[in-house]
């Protein structure tokens, strides 16, 4: 039996790809559905570090909710951040004090940071989540050379010109490529004093290789293609310190006024909210179906969900959310009808991965690419996802304007930002 009326009301927490693919997947359904963000977008973060190195502009990977459900006629988008849940009275309330009553129950939002219990590093080396976190960093990048360009002394020239991005996996990887081609090729000419090819960039990896979820064959010609744009691949050694001046490698100091993060990631915090089991990550271990256990009538999705399958983790991409918000829906059908929810089963069909210009890999269980092939397999995976006609299209015209002409037009330095001490 519902408790929301007539129609089972279902509210989503979070306009990601799971919880965006779940509302999309009940459009049919006889359900009332309040989607509930803190944004008033949705992001295809898969081209987020584009829009931090300049390559794209914010609306290029980014739509309004309201605009992309305005067609949707059982929705309603709701701005706004769930600050408690209420299980036994199935209810939900809001920053700003309101209280919602639900049938079901979808909490898909996402990951922030984890700096490994390091969090005073956060304020030093940023990571890469939101539209907000690519403009701090594109500004933050963008300003080293501004500061090299001003500075006298050989020192401090040489520290604003090393730049440092912490983590090896696809996030890190396509930032150190991208500041490489840009130091190198888009910068050149720009500068009097400096030589922006003279930059340092430094991918540092904890682990043995970089692309750990890759096959050892492609991670080796993925590090092979960084260095071939200048970037120096540093592995087997964990970052042991980090300030505005720089990080420490072991008992090694390197000035380098720039460091970004991408090293790990933990589930949003409305997991804690929940009187359930998480993982170390903060994710929430969630029943076969996604069902939280005791409450078939929440669920939890995409990087919130903590699922095992074949005894191995599903990996946190967005493939495996929009896999997970599909199945949501198709779960509360069956609930409302009276029946077993189905068990969710992901469907793994590869990764891809870009480097820089012209260099990516890709691994489709067998079917091995690199350089690049792998680069415009890559680049039209993208573009094919995007959601509406307008975003690919200008995502299509500012890559191939920036593959001729090694310009990247989004080189704009917003807000302010004064001088790092």
């Amino acid at each position: 039996m519902t408790t929301g009326g007539p129609q089972p009301h279902v509210i989503i927490v979070g306009g990601g790809f799971g919880g965006l693919w779940a509302t999309r997947a009940l459009a049919g359904d006889d359900v009332r559905i309040t989607l509930i963000d803190r944004r008033n977008h949705h992001l295809f973060q898969p081209l987020l570090y584009q829009v931090a190195t300049a390559g794209l502009s914010s609306p290029d990977i980014a739509a309004p909710l309201r605009h992309i459900l305005r067609r949707q006629r059982n929705v309603e988008v709701r701005l706004g951040e769930v600050t408690g849940i209420d299980p036994p009275s199935r209810t939900v309330t809001l920053a700003d004090g309101g209280v919602l009553d639900y049938d079901y129950l979808l909490l898909a939002s996402g990951a922030t940071h984890a700096y490994f219990g390091h969090d005073e590093w956060s304020g030093d080396a940023p990571g890469l989540k939101t539209l907000d976190d690519a403009l701090a960093i594109r500004r933050r990048l963008l300003l080293a050379f501004e500061r090299a360009e001003a500075c006298d002394d050989p020192e401090e020239r040489a520290a604003w010109l090393s730049f440092a991005i912490v983590g090896g996996g696809p996030t890190g990887v396509e930032l150190a490529g991208t500041l490489a081609e840009i130091a190198r090729h888009t910068l050149k000419h720009e500068f009097r004093r400096i030589d922006p090819s003279q930059a340092r960039v430094r991918l540092v990896e904890a682990g043995p290789r970089v692309l750990a979820s890759f096959p050892e064959s492609l991670s080796d010609k993925a590090r092979k293609q960084l260095e071939r744009l200048g970037v120096e691949v540093v592995t087997g050694t964990a970052v042991s310190a980090i300030d505005a001046h720089g990080y420490a490698l072991g008992d090694t100091f390197v000035p380098a006024r720039t460091v970004l993060w991408a090293a790990g990631v933990a589930a949003s915090g409305l997991g804690a909210l929940l009187d359930a089991q998480r993982d170390r990550a903060g994710r929430v271990l969630v029943a076969p179906d996604l069902s939280v256990p005791g409450h078939p009538e929440i669920f939890v999705a995409g990087d919130l969900a903590s699922v095992q399958q074949d005894g191995k983790p599903v990996p946190g991409v967005a493939p495996a959310a929009k896999q997970m918000g599909s199945h949501v829906a198709h779960a509360i059908r069956a609930r409302i009808a009276g029946q077993a929810a189905p068990t969710f089963r992901y469907r793994d069909f590869g990764n891809l991965a870009t480097i820089g210009r012209m260099a990516a890999v890709v691994d489709l269980h067998g079917f091995k690419l690199s350089g690049l092939l792998a680069w415009w397999f890559w680049l039209a995976a993208h573009v094919f996802f995007l959601i509406g006609f307008r975003n690919r299209l200008l995502v299509l015209i500012n890559w191939a304007w920036a593959y001729w002409s090694y310009q990247r037009h989004a080189r704009i330095i917003l807000g302010q930002d004064k001088p790092r001490t």
